[in-house]
């Protein structure tokens, strides 16, 4: 889905039908207001921008949408793009940045990565949010555990940490494994990385 915030009519209305054309879903919007009061369906999407707007600049609602957690690509359009402008927007996480008048395949160019980006973003956080699920369905004596295998310790090293027996660790650590669904002490590292848990005690 492609999203379309422009305030002069006309042009709002060529850019759905470029877009469409490229065979894009597409919904136009004339305010950043009016996009906020519209619910947002859970698919892929990117958002083509004004960045001046009336009320709400397109910045503006840059920040509203990073304040309030909602991610989505932003590629900016503009008529009177400056430096400083830009490097705010890109600094801010926009896509792209494209100065009116714009050649129509780039901004269709643009649409496909940043609609390819949020492609990718949404399958990270899936994955991501799979990964936390079952890292909270370990005990707190399994999540001491993993604490210390993914720092590279043996069992034998990690049950005289926790003051118990090797034959213990090796049944908390064979549970990690199956919980958090690893196959092997790699993946597990790799787990224990992107949960940003690696080299701390939970």
């Amino acid at each position: 889905m492609v999203f379309v915030i422009e305030d002069d009519p006309s042009f709002r209305r060529s850019l759905g039908f470029l877009i469409e054309s490229a065979r894009f879903p597409v919904q136009t919007f004339n305010s950043a207001e009016e996009f906020l009061r519209s619910p947002l369906p859970d698919v892929p999407a990117c958002l083509v921008l004004d960045v001046r707007l009336p009320d709400l600049s397109g910045l503006d609602l840059q920040r509203e949408l990073t304040k309030t957690e909602v991610s989505i690509p932003i590629i900016f359009i503009t008529g009177h793009g400056d430096i400083p402008m830009t490097v705010q927007a890109m600094k801010a996480g926009a896509t792209e940045f494209l100065t009116k008048p714009f050649r129509e395949q780039d901004l269709l160019d643009a649409i496909q990565r940043a609609i390819n980006a949020d492609r990718s973003a949404r399958i990270q956080r899936t994955q991501l949010a799979e990964l936390r699920r079952r890292y909270h369905s370990l005990t707190g004596r399994e999540r001491e555990v993993m604490a210390y295998v993914v720092k590279g310790m043996l069992n034998k090293q990690v049950a005289d940490e926790l003051g118990t027996t090797e034959k213990t660790i090796k049944v908390h650590r064979g549970q990690v494994m199956r919980k958090m669904g690893m196959n092997s002490f790699a993946d597990l590292v790799r787990a224990a990385e992107k949960l940003g848990i690696l080299g701390r005690m939970n």
